[in-house]
């Protein structure tokens, strides 16, 4: 099956890489995203998200006539859909559902330039099923098409889920090096969508069912979140018993069957503090462990938070007269995870707005983002550089490992209210 213009719809963290290195592979590209900044930027040849490499590869692209944006669908020989999948908190059982109306609304868009002998390829993680939706939300847009639920192999238009699984920050390279997994709704579907992939992939594609390939992505977050939820825990105990609870872990991994992870402030990011959930939410009653990883991980920034207020409390008893006013707090660090700007579910981002509310001066220091995002636009709130947040800074809170930091850690050392949630100076 030839694919000689392919469709990508979503211009984020995702999709606008996978687009960047297909069209890398002199393939027509057609980009789609419903933000017109982000599209004017990439036709200009530039990014709208911070990842090493993408900027040349998109510039390139763009140049070289293989990559254009817009913001409606056009007609393609295959079409991914890269779009968000983020949670709807319930109150009732703390249960978070899967919110689909992204996906929903992409296969409704893209339905009227579908044409016989289309693939499409979902690759946003989604609740095990949801790829099933989206082919009925296809059909019911088109009924002049036949769909893989009531014609099978002799289907007109191809469907098949094949879930992202790169690492932030070194996104470019794993989109072509990790294997994928592709999970077509009919064999011919899966053959498909294999040579799709082939087309910029080194790693091998393993075909398997729609609904385990949902399940994969699922089950590969929920493992990590489980472990880092044991790190975390267990920094909490070290916390209370006097223990160094890096050197613990160093020491405990220097067994040849241990790997405990890091702790730190919590976990963010659209998939590790996500994509658990879908399982809790489709078998709440099973799903024991993996709840427990979750809630463990969610009540991380919490601990942090109550750090800063025992730091707070600490120097009002040694200062009288001072309230929580009087007190400069510097946080390093709002991003997920180090290195990038991507701020969903940042519980380093929660950190700082609870601090804000508590009244104090707040100084945050973020490298990688040029104006604080609208939840911190507090009076008592300000974007500083590493070395101005120092100099009055009363409590330091690290809540990020970005390399700049590491880089200057001995400008922290000698701070003496310093809460380090991230083993910066372990």
């Amino acid at each position: 099956m030839e694919f000689e213009t392919i469709s990508v719809i979503g211009l984020g963290y995702i999709g606008l890489p996978t687009a960047a290195v297909i069209a890398s592979r002199r393939k027509k590209v057609i980009g789609i995203d419903i933000d017109q900044y982000v599209v004017d930027t990439i036709n200009k040849g530039n990014i709208h998200i911070v990842e090493p490499e993408l900027d040349m590869i998109v510039h390139a692209a763009v140049t070289g006539g293989f990559l254009n944006a817009t913001t409606r669908p056009q007609a393609a020989d295959a079409f991914l859909i890269a779009v968000p999948t983020p949670f709807i908190k319930e109150s009732e059982g703390n249960i978070h559902k899967a919110d689909l109306s992204y996906i929903e609304m992409a296969s409704k868009a893209l339905a009227p330039v579908l044409k016989v002998g289309d693939l499409v390829v979902l690759e946003s993680t989604s609740p095990v099923g949801t790829t099933e939706k989206m082919s009925l939300w296809l059909a019911e847009a088109r009924p002049d098409l036949t769909f893989p639920q009531t014609h099978g192999e002799l289907s007109d238009i191809r469907i098949a889920h094949c879930p992202e699984r790169v690492l932030p920050g070194h996104v470019v390279r794993e989109l072509v090096e990790n294997d994928r997994v592709i999970g077509g709704m009919t064999p011919k579907c899966s053959e498909a969508a294999k040579n799709l992939y082939q087309i910029f992939i080194e790693g091998e594609c393993l075909i398997t069912t729609t609904r385990t390939a949902e399940m994969t992505k699922l089950t590969e977050n929920s493992f990590r979140d489980v472990n880092i939820a044991f790190a975390n825990e267990l920094s909490v105990i070290c916390n209370k018993l006097g223990i160094n609870a890096w050197e613990l872990i160093l020491l405990s991994n220097r067994h040849p069957r241990v790997d405990i992870l890091q702790p730190g402030a919590g976990v963010g990011g659209h998939c590790i503090a996500v994509d658990p959930w879908f399982i809790v939410d489709s078998c709440p009653k099973e799903a024991k462990l993996i709840r427990t990883a979750r809630e463990v991980n969610d009540d991380k920034p919490k601990w942090v938070i109550n750090q800063v207020k025992e730091h707070l409390k600490k120097i009002q008893s040694e200062k009288s007269g001072y309230t929580n006013g009087d007190i400069t707090v510097t946080c390093l660090g709002i991003a997920f995870k180090p290195d990038i700007d991507d701020l969903r579910e940042s519980p380093a981002l929660n950190i700082v707005n609870a601090i804000a509310t508590l009244g104090c001066r707040l100084k945050v220091v973020e490298p990688n983002i040029e104006n604080l995002p609208k939840m911190l636009e507090h009076s008592n709130v300000e974007l500083s550089t590493l070395e101005n947040s120092l100099n009055d800074a009363d409590i330091v809170c690290i809540l990020v490992k970005h390399s700049l930091f590491s880089e200057q850690k001995s400008l922290l050392t000698s701070k003496s209210n310093l809460i380090d949630a991230v083993g910066l100076l372990a």
